[in-house]
């Protein structure tokens, strides 16, 4: 998983009003919560956390923390963005410190690869899940599950106990979970059924 470096400054004030003011200054409010440690408020320039998400990795990009006192140094992960629900810019943003050492859980995404078959032969492909929730050491977050649909014929799905986890990564919930399906009728039921 990549690794990227974000720059956070302590926060003194705390509440509604002072989250305000905070987005007023041009910056995003925040809190860095984990085990062993008191939430810590902080603030971040909007523009340095949307170039440390971007890339593949988004959300589940390892950042390691430049500034904000004892938590300079400190390896962590975005937990939450609150994001308004008219421009999509980000609100607030909680922030999970890691320790290097201890499994975390978070949702892993999944990419679909590759022209499904069952979809040139007429029938619909439903794209069910589009996010994995797995347990792994953080140095062990794979940036997404790349699913190949290309040899999908209708009536077929990939189920999340068929991705390949890479070693020490482990998917939590029902293996028998649909990520995607091809739905539909095959031609030859369709001429079978108009003779």
């Amino acid at each position: 998983m990549e690794q990227k470096e974000l720059n956070l400054n302590l926060r003194t004030r705390t509440g509604k009003n002072a989250a305000r003011q905070c987005r007023a200054e041009g910056l995003i409010p925040g809190i860095v919560y984990g085990k062993g440690i008191d939430p810590v408020p902080v603030t971040l320039a909007p523009k340095e956390l949307g170039e440390a998400l971007a890339g593949d990795g988004g959300q589940n990009t390892l950042l390691k923390v430049k500034g904000a006192g004892e938590l300079d140094g400190s390896m962590v992960i975005v937990a939450d963005l609150l994001k308004s629900s008219l421009k999509r810019n980000i609100l607030h943003v909680d922030l999970h410190k890691l320790n290097m050492s201890e499994k975390i859980r978070l949702d892993v995404p999944v990419k679909l690869v590759g022209n499904a078959q069952g979809v040139k032969d007429g029938g619909l492909m439903e794209f069910l899940l589009h996010s994995v929730e797995v347990e792994c050491l953080p140095t062990q977050i794979p940036e997404r599950f790349d699913v190949d649909v290309a040899n999908l014929t209708i009536g077929q799905s990939i189920h999340v106990s068929d991705l390949q986890l890479p070693a020490g990564v482990k998917a939590l919930g029902d293996g028998r979970t649909t990520i995607v399906s091809i739905i539909g009728k095959a031609k030859d039921d369709t001429a079978a059924a108009a003779e």
